[in-house]
């Protein structure tokens, strides 16, 4: 008689299985992967004619609102200041990576469309796709108009960062949180823990 097959493994839903995995630290450094840099900025300016972004002016201004704001929390100690700015630094590179990365899947729609366009232009054979062209054409406006607000909050990101060093004397970091692995072991330690009570 066949065994049955362990299929347990296989039912766990993939969704389920990827909310599992850890989530990159959203990171300067991360937000600089995947924003545009200046090069890149400049290009697309030129290119698809929109309003420059003045990266340095931003970046100059977000450091001297939070520089400022610290000053008005003079009555907050050290550590609680630190904390305080920790999370508001946090959410200028959070939104510089979330930025980033719509800015990154919009670049990619744009690159498939362009690409069928120029599939179908090629193959005699068939007719091609009503409306394809001036959808390319607006993807690729889209993802540049993004590319540059990302270059923009990518500009606010380092402004921040620069302010928590400037006040706080150390570089800023991300808070990550224990990894639901390391819940599971805790649980799992504590039971045991609680399981020897009922040793007599």
């Amino acid at each position: 008689m066949a065994q049955k097959s362990n299929t347990k493994a296989s039912n766990v839903p993939a969704s389920k299985s990827a909310r599992n995995q850890p989530k990159p630290a959203y990171t300067l450094e991360r937000a600089s992967l995947l924003c545009p840099n200046g090069k890149l900025a400049a290009a697309l300016e030129r290119t698809v004619a929109l309003e420059p972004v003045d990266f340095n002016g931003i970046r100059d201004a977000t450091e001297e609102m939070i520089g400022n704001h610290a000053k008005a929390l003079s009555t907050l100690n050290e550590r609680a200041l630190e904390i305080h700015l920790q999370r508001i630094v946090g959410s200028f590179v959070g939104s510089a990576c979330a930025a980033g990365e719509f800015y990154s899947n919009k670049v990619s729609d744009a690159k498939n469309l362009t690409s069928r366009l120029s599939n179908d232009s090629r193959d005699e054979d068939r007719e091609p796709i009503y409306g394809l062209e001036s959808k390319a054409q607006r993807a690729r406006q889209f993802a540049a108009e993004l590319g540059m607000q990302a270059y923009a909050l990518l500009a606010a990101a380092q402004g921040a960062v620069d302010a928590f060093a400037a006040v706080i004397g150390s570089d800023w970091r991300p808070f990550q949180q224990n990894q639901p692995a390391d819940r599971d072991v805790t649980r799992m330690a504590a039971q045991a823990e609680l399981d020897a009570f009922e040793n007599r």
